[in-house]
């Protein structure tokens, strides 16, 4: 159920008085089964436009105008639920795009695991930018990263990718304890 839906306010089931029916249902009874089917047509037909320009549940042809309008373009065999996923965003992409905490929201919204951003690393010069990524999210997501380096990343900057190979560690802390003893001697 879409966010429209749950604003919507909701049709209840009316039903005749018995005693307009009697004991076996007649007129009244599909009347009012009638009205009921109609008005929830209705108020389907009034939510229509509202889910139509919510960019997860709307048509095709309608994502790719408001694609067109935010200014994204779908790239090569880009999956259907990323391309609604990035013309969804594409406006907080967009405010968050230039610093370090914007960019890794960007990357968090878009599905993409693990990213660290480094900026102006020692022995580095001062425009070259490290991405790091973990070895998966780098293999399965070079087109859309390309793509929004190219759309959110800063002028004049290269980027590079770095990639990180995460290993899980277990760490147990215990109780430690000692006593030490120090006896000294003395020759004669």
């Amino acid at each position: 159920m879409d966010k429209h839906q749950q604003q919507a306010p909701e049709l209840t089931e009316h039903t005749a008085p018995w005693w307009m029916d009697g004991r076996e249902q007649r007129e009244p009874h599909f009347l009012s089964k009638g009205l009921n089917a109609f008005w929830q047509k209705a108020r389907n037909w009034l939510l229509f436009p509202l889910r139509q320009l919510d960019p997860l549940e709307c048509s095709e042809a309608m994502l790719d105008l408001l694609a067109w309008d935010r200014g994204i373009q779908r790239f090569n065999n880009e999956p259907l639920s990323l391309y609604r996923k990035r013309v969804k965003y594409a406006f907080a992409n967009a405010r968050d795009a230039g610093d370090v905490a914007g960019f890794k929201r960007i990357f968090e919204r878009l599905g993409i695991g693990w990213v660290e951003v480094h900026e102006r690393q020692p022995n580095q010069p001062w425009d070259v930018i490290t991405i790091e990524l973990a070895d998966m999210e780098l293999a399965g997501n070079q087109p859309l990263l390309q793509v929004l380096l190219q759309h959110y990343g800063r002028t004049c900057r290269r980027y590079r990718f770095q990639v990180v190979y995460p290993k899980q560690l277990r760490l147990h802390a215990a109780r430690f304890s000692g006593s030490y003893q120090v006896f000294g001697a003395k020759l004669g």
